[in-house]
């Protein structure tokens, strides 16, 4: 027998990516209640970060892979907050860790985009 495992409206349905952006969204709308001002702003989830190119050789910015980063506002766009998935997901074990550590991404990105620090956007962040 081949077919779905279950119905499309059983979560179990949803696929991994899907879950993940489901843990941004969450992230965002906790912080939104705090912040309106995040409703300007575009929240992505991408598989991984690009790679810089310098002297013709791909690198990092830095020696550690990022989890996420922010794109400022420019040119009639809004700003964006990028959350990369793949990253977030094999520094994890399960789906409560995998949330905690997408608000701290989350939170620490907004933190850098409006000025401000991590634990003035979000008082209970390091908390989790």
């Amino acid at each position: 027998m081949r077919g779905p495992i279950a119905p499309p409206q059983v979560p179990l349905a949803a696929s991994r990516a899907e879950v993940f952006a489901d843990l941004v969204q969450d992230s965002v709308d906790r912080l939104e209640r705090r912040w309106p001002q995040l409703a300007d702003i575009d929240f992505l989830v991408l598989e991984v970060p690009r790679l810089e190119s310098r002297g013709g050789q791909a690198v990092w910015g830095d020696d550690a892979v990022p989890l996420g980063g922010i794109i400022p506002a420019r040119d009639g766009r809004r700003a964006r907050v990028v959350v990369y998935r793949r990253p977030v997901e094999i520094r994890t074990k399960g789906r409560d860790e995998r949330a905690a550590l997408v608000h701290e991404v989350v939170v620490e990105q907004v933190a850098e985009l409006l000025g401000l620090t991590p634990e003035t956007v979000d008082p209970r962040y390091g908390e989790d």
